[in-house]
């Protein structure tokens, strides 16, 4: 079965069990089988926007779903726990963001979708999760590991570690 890396992101409300619950809706709901998680960072928001840090994390999972059906799957785990992805400011509040970053060595891009995660490789928020659960993961486009590409970032924003395991409740 295909294996998929996917990031995992909450800046509003009960951070910590948004992603919890994505992760349980995910692979209690929806069929994917959890093989491992980072734990949890605390992460700056993105452009400039005056919100709530976030909190990150990373899992891999097993999926037996098409890339796309993947995505649609990621989408409405987001609906349920309340993102209105036509309503929210880019870059601002939400209450959890799920990303596909890798789907096996797939190279893929359509509307919809793009994998590998096209600008992942310059967010220490996405790799520094990874760092813990696929820090030899060789990206397909740019042949570097996981490893390699967090050691390249040119300005890698500030990345707390923040939690240890699923299950954690914020402090």
């Amino acid at each position: 079965m295909p294996i998929a890396y996917l990031s995992l992101g909450s800046n509003m409300d009960d951070r910590l069990s948004n992603i919890q619950q994505a992760v349980n809706l995910l692979t209690n709901d929806c069929g994917l089988n959890l093989l491992s998680s980072s734990t949890f960072y605390e992460t700056e928001p993105w452009g400039g926007i005056k919100t709530n840090w976030f909190v990150n994390a990373a899992i891999k999972i097993e999926t037996k779903l098409s890339p796309i059906e993947l995505l649609r799957v990621c989408q409405t785990t987001e609906a349920t726990l309340g993102r209105d992805r036509v309503n929210e400011e880019r870059w601002g509040g939400r209450p959890i963001d799920i990303d596909i970053l890798f789907y096996d060595d797939l190279i893929f891009s359509n509307d919809l979708l793009t994998i590998p995660h096209s600008r992942m490789h310059r967010r220490a928020f996405a790799l520094v999760p990874m760092l813990e659960i696929a820090q030899d993961f060789v990206h397909p486009v740019i042949n570097k590991t996981v490893s390699q590409l967090h050691e390249e970032l040119d300005d890698p924003e500030d990345v707390y570690l923040y939690g240890t395991v699923f299950g954690q409740q914020e402090q």
